[in-house]
């Protein structure tokens, strides 16, 4: 029986691709995809969303619209600089022609959760927790009927990389990433120490865009523009592939090795705050909230989300 997950994001060339990814596979069912102000504004990571699904072939999956902002925090950060000023720049993807749903995404969310049986659904989320946390706290009894929450966020050896401490999607909104990882709900992290190990290299590109549909042409050249940022900031070959891993984690999690161990966001210091402070090596007292991620199989993981995508 499919896995029920919601897919929350701000697409975003990474996050289309682990949109393609959990489409492409019958191992999961997509109930819908819920929109957040992220790398760019929320009036364009909804319509990149509904993009991303039309590419694939599947406009039956219902995308609705999300906070535009951080939980507390008047500014949003966003990061046209890395993903172009439309999010998914790269290839000449059409306007949508499919509706934006006109329900709220956290009202969505809720309803998805409460509607069915405790641990039914998991919660994708691959950009700022701002939805996540407002759900939490317009209806707190989901906490504890939300089967897993599986993010791509944070960092601890690998440090941050929109300040020196903090990465983009827990530094954007660290009160609604507090509230998530205090929510008791089972919760993996997806932290850069392991995405960085996910680089998209020339090699891996090729193979991809050798497939020759119009879905893997799209993604090669999805990639293609999003990794330049990286490769010059990094000194790379490729960049790293976020958001996929959260789906791959799903789908493969033999592919992936970590700990379960405390995190706490910090939200105060002017030098890090969205830092996520990990207790890799139990020096503290405090409990378990966390499975956090630091390897991943790069090549099998790759060679995944290829085979997957090549069937849209």
């Amino acid at each position: 029986m499919p896995r029920t997950i919601i897919i929350d994001t701000d697409p975003g060339q990474d996050d289309a691709v682990a949109i393609l990814l959990a489409l492409a596979s019958p191992e999961l069912d997509v109930l819908g995809i819920t929109a957040v102000a992220g790398n760019v504004p929320l009036n364009l990571t909804e319509k990149n969303a509904r993009k991303i699904c039309e590419l694939a072939g599947r406009p039956d999956v219902p995308v609705f619209a999300g906070a535009d902002r951080p939980l507390i925090r008047r500014h949003l950060t966003t990061a046209e600089n890395v993903h172009g000023k439309t999010g998914l720049d790269g290839p000449d993807l059409p306007e949508p022609t499919m509706p934006l749903q006109d329900r709220h995404a956290v009202d969505f969310i809720v309803q998805a959760v409460m509607s069915r049986h405790p641990g039914e659904v998991t919660l994708c989320p691959l950009g700022p927790l701002t939805n996540i946390a407002t759900a939490m706290r317009r209806e707190p009894r989901i906490a504890e009927r939300i089967g897993e929450i599986v993010l791509m966020g944070g960092g601890y050896f690998e440090g941050g990389n929109v300040t020196p401490s903090a990465e983009f999607n827990i530094y954007v909104d660290p009160e609604a990433a507090a509230v998530v990882f205090a929510s008791g709900v089972p919760l993996t992290m997806i932290p850069l120490d392991c995405t960085h190990q996910a680089l998209t290299t020339a090699e891996r590109v090729e193979t991809m865009a050798a497939v020759g549909t119009p879905v893997t042409k799209a993604v090669a050249e999805l990639i293609g523009f999003f990794e330049r940022f990286d490769e010059a900031k990094y000194g790379t070959n490729g960049a790293p592939l976020h958001d996929p891993c959260v789906i791959a984690r799903l789908l493969r999690p033999e592919l992936f090795a970590g700990r379960h161990v405390n995190v706490e966001i910090e939200m105060a210091s002017e030098l890090t705050r969205g830092q996520t402070v990990v207790d890799w090596w139990g020096v503290t007292d405090r409990p378990a909230n966390a499975t956090v991620l630091k390897d991943v199989d790069a090549d099998a993981f790759f060679a995944l989300i290829t085979e997957r995508i090549a069937t849209l």
